[in-house]
């Protein structure tokens, strides 16, 4: 299974005469969360699109928007007569009160509510075009989730191998940086000029090197990337168990610059940080 993405959008449209615009936009969110925008004559296929939407998608914010437009120009405009003519005779009623009143125009008599209605659209017809068109709105949705979702695995990838590398510099560096201690320390020793027990000496070596010792976050850190990798090796839903790796991976990283002892490995451990930062801002986005 690929990753998938939560940021994408998708747009399907119908020709006339009944127009159909389906739009999906959908955005990075802890859980699923649907929100319609649609015509009162497709209401009532509101439940079945959220199901249909909650079967293919397990997290993010998705907008849903359905416009329909009425292009059908067969379509008759009916005059109800008996509206008509009521309102005229009140129309009369109102000039023989008072001469002041203007007369009314045709357009706004066919405007009054009630008297001009026009052949109402098969409402059936509709919802069953709209339901179509919003299935293969879906799945281009999915399209792009998962082509957006194959882009974020190799950026995720190429950061988890930068990672390794420093891990891998790092581990590759301890003796030498034991080593560079131990001298250290027995060269203030001996700017003392005062004789020092060699078993003191020991102690404070073992202490010093003890406090500056980073096998275990190095251990940690290679064991978060061997599962960082498994994770994204199945793929599917995990971006939540991703972003907790980078919450354990960026901790590691923290410890490992509050014990360095030289710029090199500080500037190791600011490098992780960069990377892991790098991969959190990305993890955010998959589903």
């Amino acid at each position: 299974m690929t990753l998938h993405s939560m940021t994408a959008f998708a747009r399907e449209a119908t020709p006339s005469p009944v127009a159909l615009i389906v739009e999906l936009r959908s955005v990075n969110h802890r859980y699923l969360d649907l929100h319609f925008k649609l015509p009162d004559s497709l209401r009532a296929l509101e439940p079945k699109l959220r199901d249909a939407l909650a079967k293919g998608l397990k997290r993010g914010k998705v907008d849903c928007q359905i416009r329909v437009i009425d292009n059908d120009s067969t379509n008759t405009l009916e005059i109800n007569k008996e509206r008509l003519s009521a309102v005229l005779e009140a129309l009369n009623s109102v000039s023989a009160l008072s001469d002041k009143i203007a007369p009314t125009d045709a357009l706004a008599l066919l405007q009054f509510p009630g008297v001009c209605t026009a052949e109402r659209t098969d409402e059936s017809r509709v919802q069953s075009a709209a339901w179509a068109l919003f299935e293969t709105a879906i799945d281009a949705l999915q399209e792009n989730r998962v082509r957006e979702g194959q882009q974020l695995e190799v950026f995720l990838r190429r950061r988890l191998e930068g990672i390794g590398d420093e891990v891998a510099t790092l581990r590759e560096a301890l003796p030498a940086l034991r080593s560079r201690q131990e001298e250290r320390l027995r060269r203030r020793l001996e700017e003392l000029e005062q004789p020092v027990d060699e078993g003191r000496i020991e102690q404070e070596l073992v202490m010093l090197l003890q406090k500056a010792d980073v096998d275990e976050e190095l251990d940690r850190l290679e064991a978060h990337i061997e599962e960082t990798t498994r994770i994204l090796d199945k793929g599917g839903p995990c971006g939540r168990r991703l972003d907790f790796l980078m919450q354990e991976l960026n901790r590691e990283a923290n410890t490992l610059s509050s014990k360095a002892t030289t710029s090199s490995t500080t500037q190791s451990a600011v490098e992780l940080k960069v990377l892991i930062e790098q991969m959190r801002e990305q993890v955010q986005n998959i589903e």
